[in-house]
């Protein structure tokens, strides 16, 4: 009886068990395609805006024909049409995608490397450093992030490289308050103390130890960061504040399209109202 009771049971478990083992499968896939979905979209926009030029047949992103200013999707030779300035859209679309994402590239780099340092550096050293570094961080986070890269960018003027600096004003204490918070996690370890132990200095414990440690989390709030970093550069540019016309990016390029659609509203907002005028009998003076 014994036998068959341990039998049943088990018989009882193997559907829950395969249910368990589909539900970890199914959870691991997930995870693996939460990571490699949108990896694979970064790489697909960085092939086509970096490498795409070199083997599409497109025309020069600036000095276009105004005679074919405002041309249709679909129009022979521009297949998203032009834009007011008669420059192909497809263009400008693909090389204003590289100017972007090299702003993206780049502020995220420049926050990784010192913001990481600057947060690593603090929750190792502990104590009234870490309370100072921390102190300081957190008044450049108090700021709205927008109205402090306008104001930095307003400074320093309209550019690629100026764009990226004053980017990087939020990027790198983010950066530093992710990085001394993995840092915390692994500073009291027992491979830690060791190093400590042995007499390495703090710069080699820093990048020999801890660095590994810590990169993982730093470069997925990168990731997360690359779409913060554009539409923000989107602002700038549509502001006239970031990279000047008539290089393109894809903030002056909404900027630009932004005009054209106040204009086309505004246009169709005085014929609406002069229709009306005339259907209740109202005459133009004169």
């Amino acid at each position: 009886m014994a036998v068959a009771d341990v039998a049943t049971t088990a018989a009882a478990l193997a559907p829950i068990d395969d249910d368990v083992e589909r539900g970890a499968t199914w959870a691991r896939v997930r995870g693996r395609l939460m990571v490699w979905v949108p990896a694979g979209f970064v790489a697909l926009l960085l092939i086509t805006c970096f490498i795409g030029p070199y083997f599409l047949p497109l025309p020069s992103p600036v000095g276009g024909d105004i005679l074919e200013s405002g041309l249709p999707v679909g129009s022979p030779g521009h297949p998203l049409g032009t834009d007011v300035n008669g420059n192909d859209v497809l263009s400008r679309l693909i090389y204003g995608g590289r100017a972007s994402l090299t702003v993206a590239i780049a502020t995220n780099a420049i926050g990784l490397v010192v913001g990481g340092l600057i947060g690593a550096l603090s929750g190792y050293l502990g104590g009234r450093p870490d309370t100072f570094i921390m102190r300081a961080l957190d008044v450049l986070i108090a700021f709205p992030s927008l109205v402090l890269t306008i104001a930095i960018a307003q400074v320093l003027g309209p550019s690629l490289p100026n764009t990226i600096l004053a980017l990087t004003a939020f990027s790198i204490p983010a950066v530093a308050r992710i990085a001394r918070s993995a840092t915390l996690r692994v500073v009291n370890m027992p491979f830690l103390q060791a190093a400590r132990l042995s007499g390495k200095p703090w710069w080699r414990i820093l990048l020999r130890h801890i660095a590994p440690n810590i990169t993982p989390q730093m470069l997925n709030f990168a990731l997360l960061g690359m779409g913060i970093v554009i539409v923000t550069e989107g602002a700038l540019s549509f502001l006239g504040m970031g990279i000047p016309a008539p290089e393109p990016s894809w903030g002056n390029m909404i900027y630009d399209a932004q005009a054209v659609a106040v204009g086309h509203t505004a246009a169709g907002a005085v014929a609406l109202a002069g229709a009306a005028g005339h259907g209740a009998g109202v005459q133009p003076p004169g």
